[in-house]
């Protein structure tokens, strides 16, 4: 007996490991080979190619596509109709299945609706991609990134609560009361 729910309009295919708990939703299709951690969530009309790797509790809202070559870590929150490229160069006329460029999504990160990630660019733990955002460099830990090409303005954390840096490099998560420093460009959570 499975111990995860998919729905009778899904399609699974051969030699994929889906974790306890997880859901797939209306008319997804989770393709050969692929690995889906515990706890994770499928929306409708979901095409995860073969070989994709969801971590544990990852987020995939409606209409996302994954491609072969995309990895996301665990808690990761995929918006809705958001995508994933992995050919820099596509044509039509032109097979390059040899040439899949890898995206890692780090811990924790979210990517809003409609966003692109251009393959071949991780993004950090925690990072927050705009809605609509279209990433074509890799993003840091923390960062958040909005815009066509994404740029960023400033740093979140966690939670997702936009940090606000002191003079001396601290802030504090108001929702969380987390503390952070900002050093060299980088944020880190302070334990």
């Amino acid at each position: 007996m499975e111990k995860y729910f998919a729905h009778e309009s899904t399609y699974i295919d051969k030699g994929c490991k889906i974790g306890e708990g997880s859901k797939i939703w209306h008319f997804s299709h989770v393709m050969a080979d692929c690995i889906l951690g515990e706890k994770c969530n499928i929306g409708q009309n979901v095409v995860i190619s073969p070989e994709v790797v969801l971590g544990k509790n990852v987020k995939v809202q409606n209409n996302v596509s994954i491609y072969t070559g995309v990895t996301c870590e665990d808690d990761v929150f995929l918006g809705p109709s958001m995508v994933f490229t992995n050919v820099i160069n596509p044509r039509s006329a032109v097979n390059r299945r040899n040439d899949y460029l890898k995206t890692t999504v780090k811990k924790g990160a979210s990517i809003g609706a409609n966003a692109t990630i251009v393959c071949g660019h991780d993004i950090g733990e925690y990072a927050f991609i705009g809605a609509g955002a279209v990433v074509t460099k890799d993003i840091p830990n923390f960062a958040l990134v909005v815009g066509n090409p994404s740029k960023q303005l400033g740093w979140v954390s966690e939670y997702g609560i936009r940090l606000d840096f002191n003079e001396s490099g601290f802030a504090i998560c108001e929702e969380s009361k987390q503390e952070y420093q900002l050093k060299d460009n980088k944020v880190t959570r302070i334990k």
